[in-house]
């Protein structure tokens, strides 16, 4: 299948999903993220779940990473550029929903992003070799092209892979890991 239809079914597979199956395949997620071999890393940059497109809920993993004193970096995203801007979290950084229901920090501490070294990353769907679909606007590509060459990318999916993405960009940026609720998908082995 191609992008445009990969993205078609996996939010009809979403639409599907209640708020109860979400919270509880997210919290089994977070637990399998606890297998990785990332948690003597200092800096993870997390997304923060978009509740009207049914993502996965990052708020146990973030939780996971208070919880292990990790610095956990936030994004607000530029449409007019397609950039993103990150800053730390702290006790008092406010959280709001733009104009697209995406909540991002308001102000904050600026990090660079040759600084992080773990990105969990929101999508619709990936294929065994670690291709991801996500909206379509690029922004994780553009993201990950300008952090540090072993940056760690890890998306989050309820679904298992795709045999194949049809029209796989040469800037399409692969995972290493995809973390499901029940397996861990490791790509690009050769790191």
């Amino acid at each position: 299948m191609n992008k445009k239809e990969l993205r078609k079914k996996y939010k009809e597979l979403r639409k599907d999903l209640s708020s109860e199956q979400i919270e509880e395949l997210s919290l089994a997620i977070a637990n399998n993220t606890l297998q990785l071999p990332i948690w003597n890393l200092e800096n993870y940059h997390l997304f923060l779940s978009i509740v009207e497109h049914k993502e996965v809920d990052t708020e146990f993993l973030l939780q996971i990473l208070s919880g292990k004193d990790k610095n956990v970096i936030l994004s607000r995203s530029e449409f007019e550029t397609t950039s993103m801007h990150h800053v730390l979290l702290t006790d008092n950084l406010k959280i709001a929903k733009n104009y697209w229901n995406i909540p991002e920090p308001v102000g904050g501490i600026p990090i660079d992003d040759k600084l992080i070294d773990v990105v969990f990353i929101p999508l619709l769907a990936y294929d065994i070799n670690g291709n991801r679909v996500g909206y379509g606007k690029g922004f994780y590509d553009i993201f990950l092209s300008k952090c540090k060459q072993d940056v760690i990318k890890i998306g989050l999916s309820f679904f298992e892979p795709e045999e194949q993405i049809e029209d796989v960009f040469e800037n399409d940026i692969a995972l290493d890991y995809c973390i499901t609720p029940t397996k861990i998908y490791q790509f690009n082995k050769t790191k």
